[in-house]
């Protein structure tokens, strides 16, 4: 199949179900704004209010990566937005492993954002923590919205797109009324990890700050499922990520400033936006409607994320890289192999992380995980953009030709940071808690090797890169 020609719709699939510009919209926002923010103050309590630096450079780089994904989506409106750049600018070997890549990072994100997402729900149950308890949680995030999936497209732009607008309003209210309420004082110490300096303590932090904007490709993943991709998939893109970001920094700056370090830290604090909001309201009933709206913006996350765990080896499967029964759609038009499979997955990186850590370290260790798996498919797209804007000289203004290097310049600098701060840092770790991300990683990665070995033989040539279009 020609990977890239706009993906073609099947006769039995009518154009109101394909996703458009607002649920095009929706499916970025849905799956940047999961549980990550929400438990980001928690996980960051660790470094300090020196986390918000990071999370500023971390909104540099996901803004980069927003705009490069923006321009390359137009260029090749190919069903696997970062597959597809990889395999196209490099080859099959180097797509597949990025598509291999990626799929860790979907299916391996659900069990991090399923983790944060128990945080909240143990808000209401399970307050005391329970290991058994949390799995049991687990397992209901996960697989609910695997079923939603498994109804269809229009179910599941449905649900995208109900769930955005929920998770928005705690967002909004924190990022606006809850600046009122910040104490400067909560903001020092700036530094709290001792014997480690600003600049390593802002790439610790960057790292997980990272998890947080995963998503901002979903749209050009998802090719495939919208309506006008050339047109929709940029807009959504650049809308989803600059709204996400405004409500990420103000509402991180809320929750640090109401709350002191040491707050953040207990685990009995793990909410900790409903711990903000309690503070500011003076009672409870706030807390549980933070509660109550993170759990519904987890759920939205992981919906979203569950189509993309399909839609990228559905893809890859397309052109030969991958197994074809993850090309295999069911009646009602979705793929239900890679829907399950990825489900299945997520539960086991769940179960065995809960298992052997403690409700923060699994989350984190999982965040460093997929940060890792994503960056390698951002890194290789930002060298594909760099290969082909390089390549077309004189096809662009010189203004564009700048516009486009820089960021993926920029893009291609920020992917490589997050790789290597990618490490579970902190006093008391032992070396496999700190090494346990990359550990994961090459895991889950060498697995992929006799998928590789028994698909290089059927694996179907890429066509070359369109040329720059006058419009971008």
């Amino acid at each position: 199949m020609a990977l890239l020609k706009p993906p073609q719709k099947s006769q039995d699939t009518a154009d109101q179900d394909l996703l458009g510009l607002p649920a095009s919209t929706a499916l970025i926002i849905g799956s940047i704004i999961g549980v990550g923010v929400f438990s980001l103050p928690y996980s960051l309590s660790s470094y300090g209010p020196i986390s918000l630096l990071a999370m500023a450079l971390a909104t540099v780089g996901s803004l980069a990566l927003a705009v490069m994904f923006a321009v390359m989506s137009r260029r090749i409106p190919a069903d696997g937005g970062p597959y597809a750049y990889s395999r196209t600018a490099f080859g099959n070997s180097t797509g597949f492993v990025n598509a291999w890549s990626y799929w860790i990072t979907c299916w391996g994100g659900n069990a991090a954002i399923v983790v944060g997402w128990v945080f909240y729900v143990e808000h209401f149950i399970n307050k005391n923590g329970s290991t058994g308890g949390s799995i049991a949680i687990a397992v209901v995030g996960l697989w609910l919205p695997a079923a939603v999936n498994l109804l269809g497209v229009r179910s599941m732009g449905s649900f995208q797109v109900w769930t955005t607008v929920l998770k928005f309003i705690p967002l909004i209210i924190m990022s606006t009324f809850g600046l009122f309420f910040i104490h400067t004082g909560n903001f020092t110490p700036w530094n709290v990890q001792a014997g480690s300096s600003n600049l390593s303590t802002i790439g610790g932090a960057m790292a997980i700050c990272l998890f947080s904007y995963l998503g901002v490709e979903t749209a050009a993943v998802a090719a495939a499922k919208v309506r006008d991709p050339k047109r929709n998939i940029s807009k959504a893109t650049i809308y989803g990520t600059l709204g996400s970001a405004a409500v990420y920094l103000l509402s991180m700056i809320a929750v640090f400033g109401i709350l002191p370090t040491t707050e953040l830290a207990k685990d009995s604090n793990r909410a900790s936006y409903s711990v903000a909001a309690n503070t500011i309201a003076g009672g409870t009933w706030a807390g549980n409607l933070m509660a109550l709206a993170v759990i519904v913006s987890g759920l939205g996350a992981l919906n979203g994320w569950t189509m993309i765990c399909a839609e990228m080896p559905l893809a890859a499967a397309k052109d030969g890289l991958l197994p074809a029964r993850f090309a295999k759609l069911s009646s009602r038009q979705v793929p239900a192999f890679g829907i399950i499979s990825s489900t299945v997955l997520a539960t086991i990186a769940m179960v065995i992380s809960y298992l052997g850590s403690s409700g923060s370290t699994v989350f984190t260790t999982l965040v460093f995980m997929t940060g890792i798996t994503a960056a390698i498919p951002y890194a290789f797209s930002a060298l594909a953009q760099l290969k082909w804007r390089l390549a077309d000289g004189e096809g662009s203004s010189a203004a564009r030709l700048f516009r486009d290097l820089a960021v993926a310049g920029v893009a291609l600098v920020f992917s490589l940071a997050f790789i290597y701060y990618s490490r579970n840092t902190g006093s008391g770790h032992s070396w496999l808690v700190v090494w346990g991300p990359f550990l994961m990683a090459g895991g889950a990665f060498l697995l992929g090797i006799p998928v590789y070995l028994h698909q290089r033989g059927r694996m179907s040539q890429p066509e070359t890169v369109p040329a720059y279009p006058a419009d971008l």
